[in-house]
């Protein structure tokens, strides 16, 4: 049996976000499809309409007979019991990785990968090539604007993919066109220095099929030392994307329209400005790489630049939750240094002078707060007022001495008014004791912090 034989897979952790959209095409392809998740979610309804057997809980007996194999993410570990029988029965064991590999192989395959910004940017890619009647497949880290909309099988030959660096698995891939955002040291437990980061990214690079693009970012300081390193590979084209005078797509202006903004770039000689319609410097960033990217696989910039703009965001990207009590609240998925900055940045930008920004920051991973919690407080230090919740651990186990404490620490030491919050019910009654008409909350990080927004505006009401 071949161990890319997806006839009949089972996903052990089908509701994440990467598998379930894995699980979504290849039911939709034909396959049948069956898993188990922690718990019911929409996610699993949504799978189970597509006629996916999903069960919850993990157990031995879920593993079907007829299972062609088994799909795995990095996050399982050895012991669970389903991925214990499937070694036992001799059932061939598959990446996530390897699974999207196997769904690109008979498509133009289009990568989005850096340490932030993938899911938005292939979303972007996604939207808009739905939008010109291309009808692409895609598999995206966050959901559209539902629960379900992470993946499609379209009928069309371009397929997107955001390519995780987080576990090397985005070296699996063979794209026609990668786009590389930019290049951080992130993931410690599967990273210890950047010159291990920038070996990830170049063998990520050097799987781009001969002939193919390379789009990267000519301003950020890891993505520059990625394309010196891989600037030699002749039967490569490297488009650089920026505000940088030396960038082949150059951004000549991006203007704040409150929610939304205007962006001028310099494509071939000409100018040309669309709207994308999400806040923030960095977004308008992933749109011209997106574009970018577009005119390597041939489609008019001025076409895919207007299409660009019926993308309205992914859920958890500065998604707003609701407003009550003249408080907006707002649900960001930042937990990187780099991404608290970027969010914070584009909120102030769109609030003006209206109001104070409140943020709800739940650190994750122990091994990232280890790494970066002094500078997670440093970029908190942008908000009016924070409170920090307990690390979410994630797959994690703890670490001694690495608590939610580095982070407070640090954001006091840059004058911010911080509160610690042991419980979610103490978070939400704090921030909504905190809020006023005009201001702005922030729900922010990469765990269960996210289903505290209706909790609050419930509060606020």
């Amino acid at each position: 049996m071949s161990p890319t034989d997806l006839s009949a897979p089972h996903f052990i952790g089908i509701g994440g976000a990467g598998m379930s959209g894995l699980a979504k095409i290849l039911a939709l392809r034909g396959a049948q499809v069956s898993g188990s998740d922690a718990k019911e979610s929409t996610t699993v309804l949504a799978l189970r309409d597509l006629g996916a057997q999903v069960s919850v809980g993990h157990a031995a007996e879920n593993l079907p007979a007829a299972a062609s194999c088994v799909v795995v993410s990095s996050a399982i570990r050895e012991s669970n019991p389903e991925l214990v029988a499937s070694r036992e029965r001799g059932l061939p064991v598959i990446h996530r990785s390897d699974a999207l590999a196997a769904l690109m192989e008979d498509r133009r395959a289009l990568a989005v990968a850096g340490t932030h910004g993938k899911t938005t940017t292939t979303s972007m890619l996604a939207v808009s090539l739905a939008a010109l009647g291309l009808d692409p497949s895609y598999a995206i880290g966050g959901d559209l604007d539902v629960p379900g909309s992470n993946a499609r099988h379209g009928s069309g030959e371009i397929f997107v993919a955001e390519a995780d660096e987080s576990d090397r698995s985005f070296q699996k891939y063979s794209p026609e066109v990668a786009i590389v955002l930019n290049v951080e040291l992130d993931h410690h437990a599967n990273y210890a220095s950047m010159d291990e980061i920038y070996e990830s990214f170049e063998a990520f690079v050097a799987r781009i099929v001969p002939g193919g693009t390379l789009v990267v970012s000519a301003d950020h300081p890891g993505a520059r030392e990625l394309t010196s390193r891989v600037a030699d590979r002749p039967e490569l084209t490297i488009v650089t994307v920026g505000d940088s005078a030396d960038a082949t797509l150059r951004i000549l202006g991006i203007t704040a329209r409150g929610m939304t903004s205007d962006v001028t770039v310099l494509v071939d000689g000409a100018e040309l400005t669309f709207r994308v319609s999400v806040p923030g410097r960095h977004y308008a960033h992933n749109a011209v790489a997106a574009l970018a990217a577009g005119i390597a696989l041939g489609i008019p910039a001025a076409e895919l630049a207007e299409a660009l703009g019926s993308y309205t965001g992914v859920l958890r990207r500065l998604q707003l939750k609701g407003e009550a009590g003249g408080v907006q609240v707002i649900d960001s998925y930042a937990h990187h240094p780099t991404e608290i900055s970027a969010d914070l940045d584009a909120i102030r930008a769109a609030a003006g002078d209206a109001g104070r920004v409140l943020v709800l920051f739940q650190p994750h991973l122990f091994s990232r707060t280890q790494q970066l919690g002094t500078e997670m407080g440093e970029a908190l230090s942008l908000a009016d007022a924070v409170v920090v919740l307990d690390i979410y651990p994630a797959r994690e186990d703890p670490i001694p001495g690495v608590t939610s404490d580095l982070v407070i620490d640090s954001a006091r030491s840059h004058g911010t008014d911080v509160t610690a919050a042991h419980s979610a019910d103490e978070a939400v009654e704090l921030l909504a004791g905190m809020a006023k008409p005009g201001d702005l909350v922030l729900t922010m990080g990469a765990g269960d912090v996210t289903f505290l927004g209706p909790e609050i505006l419930a509060r606020l009401v």
